[in-house]
């Protein structure tokens, strides 16, 4: 019995040591081969519209905010370069003076620019809330250890807005448009993160309308895109 209990302490000793240098080589490992940069990501920017018919200004201020979260793929040895890919949120407010409407016997769409001074309205913005798939080629100076480091993420963001809004408000009228057959809910941009640690700028530019070319003021084609510069804060 006492030779069993030697014999069971021993093996039992023995195999906790070697867990822990198993655990030890696993921790070592870890970090040495599946090191990657999985981030929750949100930031907040300033979105000026680019592209307006003539007649058509910016009023007020035109903003936004984005979260989400992407999923890092290292492609190389040292794994600071990768591909990223992820999901997120994204609303986008604007602040213009192109009127969006609709004509109440015919039931398209009415566009035309406002005078502030004539016209005396009080509000006039497009706002749109989006589904979002960005692609980006990371590259970062980090390492398995170090969190903290410089980064520059060029990629693509896939959009599909769900819900969109033209909101005009003047003293005694109020017209609010969430069906536009004009504008196109599928948003395509190239975007650019840099920066170190947590801050950094972030640049997206629209490549596609938010209108097609059925919309039209004064007979011009209303190509305005969207132009989105503000801070992205990345969380691991």
């Amino acid at each position: 019995m006492a030779l069993r209990g030697i014999t069971i302490g021993f093996l039992l000793g023995w195999s906790l040591q070697l867990a822990a240098q198993t655990s030890q080589v696993y921790g070592e490992e870890l970090v040495d081969s599946l090191y990657r940069e999985d981030q929750f990501y949100f930031g907040f920017s300033y979105n000026p519209l680019i592209n307006v018919p003539d007649g058509v200004s910016l009023a007020a201020f035109s903003g936004g905010l984005e979260l989400g979260f992407i999923r890092d793929m290292p492609i190389n040895t040292r794994r600071n370069l990768a591909i990223g890919v992820g999901a997120g949120w994204a609303f986008d407010n604007f602040g213009n003076s192109l009127f969006i409407g609709q004509d109440e016997m015919t039931g398209e769409t009415i566009f035309r620019t406002l005078d502030d001074k004539v016209e005396n309205y009080r509000r006039n913005r497009f706002s749109m809330q989006q589904i979002t798939l960005p692609i980006e080629l990371r590259w970062r100076t980090s390492d398995p250890v170090e969190n903290s480091f410089w980064r520059v993420y060029l990629g693509f963001k896939l959009g599909y807005a769900y819900y969109y809004r033209s909101n005009f408000e003047q003293e005694g009228n109020t017209v609010r448009q969430t069906d536009i057959a004009e504008f196109d809910p599928w948003r395509l941009g190239a975007t650019l993160s840099f920066g170190y640690s947590t801050f950094n700028f972030h640049v997206y530019y629209g490549l596609n309308p938010l209108f097609d070319s059925g919309a039209r003021v004064h007979g011009e084609a209303i190509d305005m895109r969207v132009l989105k510069f503000g801070l992205m804060f990345y969380i691991l």
